[in-house]
């Protein structure tokens, strides 16, 4: 039997990349989801290609807590319950610290940060007793020039999903997170970049991981349903998914 059969799932920014990845994962492993994105191209993309599954593709802006409490109403009306909750969805932008504006750094923070926290606090009430809330964090031990917002709305992410996985505890919801490094990804995680721009993206980061090599988005979600299904005696962890990116280890040659 598929480890997820008759469970039902929420997965924000979801129309495209990791988030995606982890979608078709869940639909091949027999959850029901609702899965989320904002970007009009990506949301009809993610219709067509799911058209069929047991998928219902929503459009909601994390940023926005209006469409946060109509996601809620939405999933409670679909789903009738949540078993899995997986906070996905963010924006990175490179800017070094003379080019950071206060409009890109609130920007940073109302997606990541304040958009993550009031997803789980809106959708917590339809998480069943036993389930799992599973974050999208970074591989964030290793310091890179021009994503101090970036850096900062994960790290503070990755900071409050500890206290959540301790006041979550008494309905046994466990609270983890996932930690990618360099995955390969349509945009790698930088929408913008020119196919020169992401092809140096890839080089760098398959120059910088120890294992020699970007990791794949499959790989990402693989861990992620690990997270939410499998390590049910496991909460209050960020495991790494970064070829040892972020642990100290020398590439080897």
């Amino acid at each position: 039997m598929s480890r997820f059969a008759g469970q039902k799932a929420v997965v924000t920014g979801g129309t495209h990349g990791m988030g995606l990845a982890i979608v078709k994962a869940l639909l091949a492993e027999g959850a029901e989801v609702v899965l989320t994105g904002r970007n009009e191209k990506t949301l009809e993309e993610a219709r067509t290609e799911l058209a069929g599954a047991a998928a219902h593709v929503v459009r909601s802006d994390a940023a926005s807590t209006a469409d946060i409490a109509a996601l809620a109403d939405l999933v409670h009306r679909e789903l009738g319950h949540v078993d899995h909750l997986f906070v996905n969805h963010g924006i990175a932008e490179f800017a070094e610290l003379g080019e950071v504006t206060e409009t890109s750094w609130d920007r940073h923070f109302a997606v990541n940060t304040k958009g993550a926290f009031f997803t789980v606090q809106a959708l917590a009430p339809l998480i069943e007793e036993g389930g799992s809330v599973v974050f999208t964090t970074v591989a964030n031990d290793v310091v890179f020039p021009g994503l101090s917002a970036y850096s900062a709305s994960k790290e503070a992410t990755r900071a409050f999903a500890h206290v959540l996985a301790a006041e979550l505890l008494p309905r046994r919801i466990r609270v983890n997170s996932v930690a990618p490094g360099f995955i390969e990804t349509p945009s790698m995680g930088v929408p913008g970049l020119s196919e020169e721009e992401r092809r140096e993206f890839v080089r760098q980061g398959e120059e910088t991981t120890p294992l020699r090599r970007t990791g794949t988005m499959a790989e990402v979600a693989a861990a992620a349903l690990f997270l939410a299904g499998d390590a049910t005696f496991t909460t209050n962890v960020e495991f790494a998914v970064d070829g040892g990116f972020a642990q100290g280890l020398v590439a080897a040659h």
